[in-house]
């Protein structure tokens, strides 16, 4: 018996997946479902072929972290009157409590998107070594952590 390509890319990916949920304490299916949900927004592609695996879809100076946020976090609604559909607040026409908290939300993104996932990973010898991870050599690191197994 002989395994396909795709099948042993698929183990590696596994394999590789089930590092960082043991080294992040975090299950395997939430892990998988992360992936999925990055690759789905764009944000990591699945490469096939010889040396595949994860790696992302654009250079880690050009992700924002207040983006990533915003996509996994979904809508920005810290009250109720931030939703039309749903708002049943009596005051929200006289609420200044909402301009306030518009105002907060706004600031909290244009602080994060000030950073890029190039910044919170300059430290990667650090976060290798706590992690007890395979040191990153590039943006393709788990192209090829992965093809290296």
């Amino acid at each position: 018996m002989r395994l396909t390509t795709f099948t042993d890319y698929s183990l590696r990916v596994l394999m590789y997946l089930a590092e960082i949920a043991s080294a992040f304490d975090i299950s395997e299916n939430h892990l998988m479902k992360v992936v999925h949900f990055l690759g789905r927004a764009g944000l990591l592609v699945n490469v096939r072929g010889k040396g595949g695996g994860l790696e992302l879809a654009a250079p880690a100076n050009t992700i924002k972290i207040g983006s990533v946020i915003k996509l996994t976090e979904g809508t920005d609604q810290p009250a109720e009157c931030f939703d039309p559909k749903a708002n049943a607040c009596r005051i929200t026409s006289a609420c200044r409590l909402r301009r306030i908290l518009d105002d907060a939300v706004r600031a909290f993104y244009a602080v994060l998107d000030q950073h890029t996932l190039e910044d919170i990973t300059r430290n990667r010898q650090i976060l290798a070594k706590i992690l007890s991870m395979p040191h990153p050599h590039s943006r393709h690191a788990v192209r090829t952590a992965i093809h290296e197994k």
